[in-house]
């Protein structure tokens, strides 16, 4: 018997406006920016198809073994805030077009 696919999009209002949020990269190491790439999560309004993919800074480098981020472990503030930011930034999620990729720090700031 096939496994259901789990829906690991979450909804979340700022604003007054719904978005559906993922977390789209774990913590990596990457050899182009020379060290540990932190947590990223695309986002989209829910009426909207353009996503902005909010990246944030990298955290001590994980030890061997240690688990995946789920999106539960990541505050709602800190999700809202960063969204909030990416529009800010100019990020405009109801347009069309391609996705933004938008760096944050560590409160989604």
């Amino acid at each position: 018997m096939a496994q259901k696919k789990r829906n690991l999009e979450l909804e979340i209002e700022v604003d007054g406006d719904v978005y559906l949020w993922r977390v789209q990269r774990q913590p990596q190491w990457s050899t182009d920016v020379a060290g540990w790439r932190g947590i990223a999560i695309a986002v989209r309004h829910i009426e909207g198809q353009r996503e902005a993919v909010v990246e944030f800074p990298p955290a001590p480098a994980p030890r061997r073994g240690t688990p995946l981020i789920q999106p539960g472990q990541i505050p709602a503030h800190v999700v809202a805030k960063a969204i909030a930011s990416a529009i800010e930034a100019g990020w405009e999620p109801l347009s069309r077009g391609k996705t933004v990729a938008i760096s944050v720090d560590e409160t989604g700031g």
